[in-house]
């Protein structure tokens, strides 16, 4: 991460998510090869929201490239929290489900918290029950929350040093904040969590040699923000439309401007998300791993 980098290496997640997803393939074709059957993962989506909907099509279409089961439950955006709790529990019940992953955001109506802490810590492939993140925080293998387990897989593959680099995050979510700053602890990396209390924060970025952004603001971040040959990951997501009326995805950061001053970035879109998916197709596997009392390699 040098200073004097002449040029911006785009960290694209696609080629990454590619190879992994290809990998697990290899995998599971082994174990039904075997005689054992394959992972079957399980997706709750409650309500119409456009973009969760685009999300499960394109996690259901994971599933079918790797060889995993999907089982898409369907609910009304009325669905009462007890109907929900009893679908749970029956799927927590069936040993040919390996994995539960419920799409969010929730109706209003629906406990978030109370839903997710219902969902079998073994079948908890988006990693957020108290009990995998417990592990998580307590350096221990087990499922771990995909976006964050995504951006650690693709610093790996372009082989971005951590140990001894300053990692700024911000965001303090259980989704992606708090997580990837403990993974990066992990790593050896000396690590600031930042949040809408942070006072200074362009000057804290600044200090960054990887600045996570997954703060939910749309390009707030920009190239005044960036020390010269930073690694730069955007975690955000939002639609926006320009004036004559075309629609386009953009990240928390303002990319083209950081693009000028940063080492490495990811784009948006094109960049975590990509590896998000992946990395629950990995956690479903490793999940049914687990089932099958098997070998486990992809945590």
């Amino acid at each position: 991460m040098s200073a004097t980098s002449s040029k911006t290496i785009i960290l694209e997640g696609a080629p990454t998510a590619k190879s992994i997803i290809e990998d697990l393939s290899i995998k599971i074709k082994e174990y039904t090869a075997a005689g054992k059957r394959k992972p079957a993962l399980a997706v709750f989506l409650v309500g119409n929201d456009h973009a969760s909907e685009v999300y499960i099509k394109n996690k259901i279409r994971a599933c079918g490239d790797v060889g995993i089961k999907s089982q898409l439950q369907h609910y009304a955006n009325n669905t009462d929290q007890f109907q929900i709790m009893k679908a749970l529990a029956k799927l927590n019940g069936d040993d040919t489900i390996d994995g539960i992953l419920v799409q969010l955001p929730l109706p209003s109506h629906l406990s978030t918290e109370e839903i997710l802490n219902a969902i079998a810590p073994d079948k908890d492939v988006d990693g957020l029950h108290p009990y995998n993140l417990g592990l998580l925080f307590a350096g221990r293998k087990g499922l771990q929350p995909c976006t964050p387990k995504g951006i650690m897989a693709l610093l790996a593959d372009y082989k971005i040093p951590i140990a001894g680099k300053h990692a700024v995050v911000i965001g303090r979510s259980n989704l992606v904040g708090k997580p990837i700053a403990a993974l990066l602890l992990q790593q050896n990396a000396t690590v600031t969590i930042c949040h809408s209390k942070t006072n200074n924060l362009p000057a804290i970025c600044k200090e960054a040699d990887i600045l996570v952004v997954a703060v939910g603001q749309k390009q707030l971040v920009d190239k005044n923000w960036i020390k010269p040959g930073a690694c730069i990951i955007d975690v955000g997501i939002h639609r926006q439309t320009d004036d004559q009326g075309k629609a386009k995805i953009v990240g928390d950061v303002l990319f083209d401007d950081v693009k000028s001053i940063a080492g490495y970035i990811t784009p948006v879109p094109g960049g975590v998300g990509k590896m998000t998916v992946a990395m629950l197709m990995a956690n479903t596997v490793f999940a049914y791993e687990q089932h099958l009392g098997v070998g486990a390699s992809f945590m």
